[in-house]
């Protein structure tokens, strides 16, 4: 496994973006999950898997990684626009591309502006929402910004962002909905994921994601009006154990038919706690 560097130009921004490598045969592009603790890495124990017979390339997102972070625009015009700049640095084309929860609506448009690029999708988990309107609804909207706001000051705002992302609550997270068995939770992986969070910048990124100011789509509708035809084929894998209310998102997705599903063991980081089964699930 190797680490590529690819310097893309994002919305008037040179962003250099460290890509993992492995692997031979077919290429396949990896996207992370969008969260405060997601990073390339994540990705590494399904590209292992993968690597046998596919040659794998997993990029981290602009604004997250375990990495200093490049300042960017963080809204979902910078994300379509990282997408572009990758594809046309690195055009495949890929015989599968994999996105792993906030990801998937991003593949999905890429997929819609790159008809070639991609022979099928597999979405991991989809989400479209950010924690907190997932969590506190519409009704409470208002909030959302200020607490953006709030994070993104200077030295209040690391304050506050330190006091969230302490290992005893990235553990707690993690147990609650992340992994679904509190066993793989270890000190090791509350250690790494608490690294990530501690990068230059990092506290930007997960005030806009968290607050929702990453979600490409406003409402359910919109996001399975990215799922029709003239799309790729797309495979979506349901953790077991996904909490209820993106459970719900995923499974109004595969209720429309627009998708074949498969179910998976984990919550919303199957890719990284059971990968060798999603890696199987991808397969069959």
């Amino acid at each position: 496994m190797t680490t590529r560097i690819l310097d893309l130009t994002v919305a008037g921004h040179l962003v250099p973006t460290p890509c993992l490598e492995i692997g031979k045969g077919p290429a396949v592009l990896l996207l992370p999950a969008l969260s405060s603790i997601s990073a390339r890495e994540e990705m590494r124990p399904l590209a292992r898997e993968l690597s046998a017979d596919h040659r794998c390339l997993v990029p981290d997102w602009p604004g997250f990684g375990a990495q200093a972070r490049a300042r960017v625009p963080l809204e979902p015009a910078t994300y379509h626009a990282f997408l572009d700049a990758l594809l046309a640095t690195a055009p495949g084309p890929y015989a599968l591309a994999i996105a792993a929860g906030h990801a998937a609506p991003y593949l999905m448009a890429a997929a819609r502006r790159h008809p070639k690029a991609f022979g099928r999708l597999v979405l991991v988990a989809p989400t479209w929402r950010g924690p907190l309107p997932t969590a506190m609804g519409p009704q409470r909207a208002h909030w959302f910004g200020r607490i953006r706001r709030a994070v993104e000051m200077p030295l209040v705002g690391e304050a506050l962002y330190r006091i969230n992302i302490s290992p005893p609550i990235i553990g707690r997270m993690m147990r609650a909905h992340v992994y679904a068995e509190a066993a793989h939770v270890t000190p090791e992986v509350i250690r790494a994921k608490h690294r990530i969070t501690r990068q230059t910048g990092g506290r930007f990124g997960t005030a806009a994601f968290v607050t929702g100011g990453l979600d490409p789509v406003g409402t359910r509708e919109e996001f399975l009006d990215l799922f029709g035809p003239d799309l790729p084929p797309v495979r979506v894998l349901r953790p077991e154990r996904a909490p209820r209310r993106s459970g719900a998102e995923m499974d109004a997705l595969i209720e429309t038919g627009r998708v074949e599903a498969r179910t998976v063991p984990g919550a919303l980081s199957p890719h990284e706690e059971f990968s060798s089964e999603v890696a199987a699930a991808i397969r069959s």
